[in-house]
């Protein structure tokens, strides 16, 4: 069984659909997006269209829940009064140009997604943006082993996966008191990596059929990066009121 996952798009059209095209010629079984829809480039509507027209289950990210909402907040964590500035100025645009229609699906969005599967063990995989505790909590690959097996323990997680930080990773983590493997994920980004790798990112999971939670090697993760258009996307920042540095940003990664 194959099942796609993606993240964190913000607005960058020209990713989303390299990302669509090669999701559709791959055919998976299954398709999830795991929010952060808007912000910071100028697609906002075109792509909560496409998504929603799609009807790929989807999460909200903190930007699509502050755009929702219609608040001048996404619930980001800037690290300087600078990029600070440039976040105001980034869902500021976003509100203005959002359309009733899109605001109001991205208003219907869960904050997670649970799915079981009756393989050869169950599997509870678990789909968040940021982590199962809150929508904007950023957990980085070198996040303590005990602390991560904590958080999916508590939320009953084989399987987690999420976005947020913009930086793909796949740790396998051993519950040696319940004799399994968790495997944590975080799938990238679509529309803005922060890796140094501009293209667009994200996850084909393939589930062995004859899955055993005992068997790390059970799951198969690949993270498929893509060429796209990085040009026009960075063009369309610098064209419109979004800070230059947005575009500096797709370009380069960071």
């Amino acid at each position: 069984m194959k099942i796609a996952l993606f993240s964190d798009i913000h607005a960058n059209l020209p990713a989303l659909e390299t990302v669509l095209a090669d999701i559709d010629n791959k055919k998976p079984d299954a398709v999830y997006c795991l929010g952060d829809l808007v912000g910071y480039n100028i697609w906002p509507n075109e792509v909560c269209k496409a998504i929603r027209e799609r009807g790929i289950p989807t999460i909200a990210g903190n930007y699509d829940q502050g755009v929702g909402l219609n608040i001048n907040e996404c619930g980001c964590a800037y690290k300087n009064e600078e990029d600070k500035a440039n976040g105001n100025i980034s869902i500021s645009y976003t509100n203005e140009v959002m359309n009733d229609r899109e605001r109001a699906y991205l208003r219907t969005l869960p904050a997670h997604i649970r799915v079981e599967y009756k393989l050869g063990d169950d599997m509870d995989m678990l789909l968040v943006h940021g982590s199962p505790r809150r929508i904007n909590e950023y957990l980085f690959e070198d996040r303590d082993e005990k602390s991560l097996l904590r958080i999916m323990s508590e939320a009953n997680a084989d399987v987690m996966c999420f976005g947020h930080t913009h930086l793909p990773y796949h740790r396998v983590v051993e519950d040696v008191d319940n004799k399994k493997f968790r495997h944590a994920i975080n799938l990238g980004s679509v529309g803005k990596p922060k890796d140094g790798d501009p293209r667009a990112c994200y996850v084909m999971l393939e589930i062995n059929e004859h899955y055993k939670t005992s068997d790390p090697n059970s799951l198969n993760v690949e993270f498929v990066r893509l060429d796209y258009d990085v040009e026009k996307a960075a063009k369309a920042v610098e064209d419109s009121p979004l800070p230059d540095k947005y575009a500096d940003i797709l370009r380069k990664a960071y």
